[in-house]
């Protein structure tokens, strides 16, 4: 396989330059950090993900170019600083990705998707080990679930801190085991309520008594569900993607059969809401 060029990224990565350039390149540019970037980084890259499941091409190529623009303006404040370049970044992924397909650039076998995620984070708790021996000169290590960010949203979060803890062996033998640890939390959840102090409409009052313990034991229960779409193979965080897009087409079209009748969706009776809904059910 010949190897591909690509003028235009080295293009791109000369306008950026240019940009940041103390001769005539932009201002707001030139004033930019990791950590005034990082918002950016975020709202690029959920963009760039609406236009995937939009389905739409043109959009997602203009997205993808602004998650680009995030990695490469990146790259230039560190080469800036003297951090690093373009070049290690790249040369740094492209080693990992062969570290990480030994099936590909190794004699490792596997035969399907979930063959190759079992395998990847096999290779990601090797690495963890070895990190770890370097560190021991130092007397510092870092913990399994420390590689995990704390700023991923919290069910993304729940399912890399799941995955990396089966990866070392901590895992339910059948999904049978992980339905009943749903059981147990939804008890535990129950109790917690029970407990608690509520207001007339059933809310828990989260400064009374026991009122940390609902909302606590109401994240275990989904913690446990995140296991359930693991164990099951299921991406929990796109099937919750999948289930909101689908409350939102319905809803809209429950808003539509409202304005359709000159009214707004807060004049609709719930009863009149469900029937709207089931005609928008019937014709997905």
């Amino acid at each position: 396989m010949s190897e591909a060029e690509h003028p235009a990224f080295d293009s791109f990565v000369n306008t950026v330059a240019k940009l940041r350039s103390p001769d005539g390149g932009c201002p707001w540019n030139r004033a930019q950090t990791h950590a005034s970037l990082g918002d950016y980084m975020i709202e690029e890259a959920y963009e760039a993900l609406d236009a995937i499941e939009a389905g739409d091409p043109d959009h997602l190529r203009e997205e993808l170019g602004d998650v680009l623009l995030q990695v490469v303006l990146n790259c230039q404040v560190a080469a800036d600083a003297g951090e690093f370049t373009i070049d290690d970044v790249c040369a740094g992924i492209d080693e990992k990705m062969i570290r990480r397909h030994p099936h590909v650039f190794g004699d490792v076998r596997a035969e399907n998707a979930n063959e190759v995620s079992d395998l990847w984070e096999q290779v990601k708790l090797a690495e963890k080990e070895a990190a770890d021996e370097r560190a021991a000169a130092t007397g510092v290590r870092e913990g399994l679930l420390d590689a995990v960010p704390s700023h991923f949203p919290a069910l993304l979060q729940a399912q890399k801190i799941s995955r990396k803890a089966v990866a070392a062996g901590f895992e339910w033998e059948t999904l049978d085991d992980v339905w009943d640890k749903v059981a147990e939390e939804r008890s535990e959840l129950e109790a917690a309520y029970e407990a608690a102090v509520k207001t007339p409409d059933g809310k828990v009052l989260r400064d009374g008594p026991a009122g940390a313990d609902v909302e606590m034991e109401f994240g275990d229960l989904l913690f446990a569900l995140v296991n359930v779409a693991r164990k099951m193979g299921i991406d929990a965080e796109s099937a919750l993607r999948a289930s909101n897009a689908k409350f939102r087409r319905r809803f809209a079209l429950i808003e539509q059969g409202a304005w359709a009748q000159g009214r707004t969706v807060e004049d609709l009776s719930l009863e009149e809401m469900e029937s709207f809904w089931q005609k928008a059910k019937e014709d997905e």
